[in-house]
Parts: C-alpha cells; structure tokens; sequence
C-alpha cells in the first residue's frame, strides 16, 4: 500500500529515521547479529559434543582393549593349564604302562587278589567313625598281606628322584589296595568321580594346591599337583584290572606360567598406558583442531555479518533516496492539490464578483421595471424572467464556491451522492468534452461516509480530468457515465464510457493512477481499473487515522 501524502509544508525526512518508519538498518543489524550469535553458539555446542563423544569414543576402545587383554592373559593361562594337564597326563600314561610292566603282573595283581577276598560290604553300611575304623581295619590287613612289603620297597625304588610325588594302586571295587601314603590304604573311592571315570576307560586328571603333601621324600607344603588317575588293561585287553593314580608336583611349572603371566600383565599395562598416552594425545589434536575451526568460523561470520550490514546500508540509502522521492512526488502533488485548489477559489470569486454585480444591477433594474412597462403585465412578466434567470446564475455561482472552498484535511460525514454530482456538473462546462454528456445517476439512500471532503474532490477531479483528455483528443467525444450504488457493504463510484466497446475513453493510467490510488488508499477506499472504467470503493465509515498510520509504512 503506498503511503498517504504529507501536509504541505511537512519537511521530509529518510524514512529510515522518520518516527514510526521502518528502520531496516536496525532490525536487519539485531535480526542477523542474533542469528550469527545463535549459530556459532550452535556451532559451539556441536564442536564439544563432538569432542565430548571422540573422548567417549576413546576411552570406549580403551576399556574395550584393556578387556581384550585381560581375556587374552586368562586364556592363555588356561591354555597353559590345559597344556601342563595334557603333558603330564601322558606322562603319567606311560608312567603307569612302565609300572604295570614291570610291578603288575610280578606285585600287584597278587596283592589285588588277595585284597579282593577281603569283605568291604560291611564298611559301606555304615558311616562316619565306624566307617572309618573299619577302613582302617581292612588296611591293615592289607599292609599285613605276603608281597606288600616287597611291592612298596620297589614302588619307592622305582619313583626316586622323579616328579611323582605319590602312587596309588585302586582295584576294582574302588578299594585303595597299595599308596606310598600308607595311612590311606583301605580307603574306598568307589564315589570319587576320577576313578569312575579311569574305570570306565578314560584317564582323568585335575591340577590343585596342597598346602601340606605326604611325598615319597617326605611332608612337602604349599605344592601344586597334578594327579591322574590311569585305567590298567592287562595284555591288550578291553577290561580294566584296576586304577594307578600318579601324583606329580608341577610347582615349578606353575610358578613359571606364573612369572609368563606376570610379564604378560606388565607388558598389557604398558600398552594401556602407551594408549591412553595416544588417546589424550589424539583429544588434544581434536579439541585443537575444533577451536581452530570455531575461530575460523567464527571470523567468517564476523565477515559475513560486516558485508551483510554493508549491503543493507547501501540498500537503506536507496531506500531513503527512494523515500523521499515519493514524499517530495507527494508534497509536490499535494502542493498542486492546494494550489489547484485555491486557483478554483479564486476563479469562483471572481466569478461571483463578476458576474454577481451585473446581476445585482440587473435585479434592481427588474424591481423597477414593472412601473415603467407598456403594459404592467408585459413588465411584470420580463421582470419574473430576468428575476428567473438572475436566480439560476446567482445558484450556480454558490455551486461553483462552495465546491472550489476549501475545507481541510479534517474528516467529516459527507453525502457522496451531492460531491459527486457536483463535480460532474463542474466538468460539464469544459470544452474539452464539446459538448458530450456526463450523466450522473446516484443511489437512493446511498449510505453517507466519514472522510476528507477535498480528498474526495481531488479524485473524481482526476478520475474525470483523465476522461477528459482523452475525449478532447478525438474527433466526436463519447459521453461518460458516473454512477453510485453499495456492493457487499461498500459504496461504490463507478465512471465508465458510453462509447462503443472498440473505442472507449481511457482512464487514467501511470503515475497519474498511482498518485489516484494513494489518495483512494488514504480514505480508506481501493481504486480498481478495467478497460474504459473506473471503480472506487469506500467503506461507508473510515477511520482516517488509522488508515493514515496503515498506510504511511507501506510507503517504504
């Protein structure tokens, strides 16, 4: 919407600067600075996140190898385990072939045949001291059998100054027949899950700690051991004639997977170290590297946001230029207006003095005429006719003063039917119309609107001035047509032309009809334009004010 015309006089000032106007300079310098700020705090924010989450990252790997590491330590401590339990399992194998060969058919097999004739139903019947006592009792009478002391004599010969720490020989009801401890002879491991499973074919070993072990060289303490129990098949045979289990110490061995372990976990905390050297190392370059860019960023934007303001002062003094362009189009339209204006009422007064004082003459003439006339009805007749005529001249002098008097830029209730009309009867005398007709049709009970009387005035001067000069271009002027009438709840002023469809008079059009709008947009009203016609539309009340403030803005 453009902007309503300022008073004559009103200096004009940038826009930029004018009170209420719209300062593009500075909601544009608060607009982006708010914007740059929130977009480098944005840029911030996701630099340390980012950052944030590389460390997470970091220390994720961190714990992730340090896991690594120690299941890799664990298995391969239970891999050497395995490994110690596999070797000296086939150590004991062949240890136990090496017995059976030389001691089992010569000492053992007699001693388990003869231990086989002793009872050791009765024992399991019952438990606890009574159980044990009667063990004991059936190993001494195992001790006390022919051939068990020449059998513990080579047994002892034969495990000398080896890694066999004990031997014990097991028959086939899971009594304990011969061990190089002899307290346990007698014992029954019928429920011990090593001599089943020797009895069912299959060697079974296990590794544990004692803390005291009766060995053939005597009490040792704190060893690691590894017993086997080894099923004994006689010429190649499918049955097992009995169970040997060896007891081996392996203390050495452990305490060397020990030290492997130990230098396996020095080597471990080294790399975890060296890692998380690495790491911070890493988080350092990144968080260098995310301020680098953050300046760096943040230097364009500074950048951005100097050339942007740049830009926009140069487009706001085009804009200001342009601003007062139109208030100076305006003051000066508005200064045509008011001189327009007053030539009018200086023509009308000096019509009304012209023609008012020949009229004054010519009445006082008709008062005395009726004394001086042939006849009194010939000189009173001449007199109603110059009486008659001295009226219609004396009516459209008023006519034409009221409508040149100016009336100020104060709105007021006015009948739009009356300031029309008046108007089209004021342009019936321009000669540029030679004569064609401008016929007026005006609405009954048309409704009245608040407004500017001149601004009115000026318009329909415009509108029909436009008509004007293009009929006073042509050879045979068509006739124009002004009418009123409400629409949709407004009052509408309509100037079309009588003329044929092919050739219609031109309203008004360029700088003309936007200097027309302005002022129809500063009623309150909106002129609409179509080939050969002219609508204006008035709301049948306007708040001037408001449609001044409305309308000064849009101006820019």
């Amino acid at each position: 919407m453009k902007g309503v015309p300022r008073p004559i006089g009103e200096v004009a000032t940038p826009e930029g600067a004018a009170a209420g106007g719209f300062r593009l300079m500075r909601y544009f310098m608060l607009t982006t600075l708010v914007a740059f700020i929130g977009a480098w705090v944005a840029l911030l924010v996701l630099q340390r996140n980012e950052s944030i989450f590389f460390a997470q990252v970091q220390a994720e790997q961190r714990a992730f190898f340090a896991r690594a590491q120690a299941i890799l330590a664990r298995q391969n401590e239970a891999a050497a385990r395995d490994s110690l339990l596999a070797v000296h399992e086939a150590s004991h194998v062949n240890l136990t072939r090496l017995v059976a060969n030389t001691l089992w058919a010569s000492d053992i097999a007699p001693l388990l045949a003869q231990a086989q004739k002793l009872p050791a139903d009765d024992c399991r019947a019952v438990a606890g001291e009574a159980r044990r006592a009667c063990q004991a009792e059936i190993g001494a009478r195992i001790r006390a059998l022919p051939g068990f002391k020449a059998l513990d004599t080579k047994a002892y010969a034969a495990m000398q100054s080896t890694t066999v720490f004990k031997i014990k020989v097991w028959d086939r009801r899971g009594i304990t027949v011969y061990s190089s401890e002899q307290r346990q002879i007698g014992d029954d491991g019928s429920s011990n899950q090593g001599w089943r499973q020797a009895m069912a074919g299959q060697p079974a070993s296990e590794l544990t700690h004692r803390d005291r072990f009766s060995a053939f060289e005597g009490m040792v303490e704190n060893r690691d051991v590894i017993s086997t129990y080894v099923p004994v098949r006689l010429n190649g045979g499918a049955e097992v004639a009995g169970v040997v289990e060896l007891y081996s110490d392996v203390t050495p061995f452990l305490g060397q997977m020990r030290e492997a372990s130990s230098r396996f976990a020095h080597i471990t905390a080294a790399n975890e170290i060296t890692l998380e050297r690495a790491a911070s190392e890493n988080q350092d370059k990144v968080d260098s590297s995310s301020d680098r860019l953050l300046f760096i960023v943040g230097g364009l934007l500074v950048a951005l946001y100097g050339v942007s303001l740049l830009v926009v002062h140069v487009g706001q003094r085009i804009i200001d230029r342009q601003t007062l362009a139109q208030q100076d189009a305006a003051r000066r339209e508005r200064l045509w207006h008011g001189e327009k204006m007053a030539a009018l009422a200086a023509m009308a007064a000096n019509v009304a003095h012209e023609v008012g004082n020949p009229l004054a003459v010519i009445a006082g003439l008709a008062q005395e005429l009726p004394g001086h006339a042939a006849t009194p009805e010939a000189g009173a007749t001449a007199a109603r006719a110059i009486l008659e005529q001295t009226r219609r001249v004396s009516a459209l002098v008023r006519q034409i003063s009221d409508f040149a008097a100016s009336r100020g830029d104060a709105a007021e209730w006015v009948d739009v039917n009356t300031m029309v009309e008046a108007v089209c009867q004021f342009h019936r005398f321009d000669r540029r119309f030679r004569g064609a007709r401008i016929a007026f049709v005006g609405a009954a009970g048309l409704p009245a609107c608040r407004l500017v009387p001149d601004r009115l005035n000026e318009l329909m001067m415009g509108l029909l001035q436009a008509f004007i000069e293009d009929a006073g271009a042509r050879p045979h002027c068509p006739g124009l047509h002004v009418e009123t009438l409400t629409e949709a709840g407004l009052v509408l002023v309509r100037c079309r032309s009588e003329a044929a469809s092919e050739a219609p008079l031109r309203g008004p059009s360029g700088a003309r009809a936007e200097a027309l709008q302005r002022l129809a947009e500063g009623m309150g009203g909106r002129l609409s334009f179509a080939e050969g016609r002219v609508q204006l539309a008035l709301p049948p009340e306007v708040d001037m004010e408001a449609a001044r403030k409305e309308a000064e803005p849009a101006a820019a």
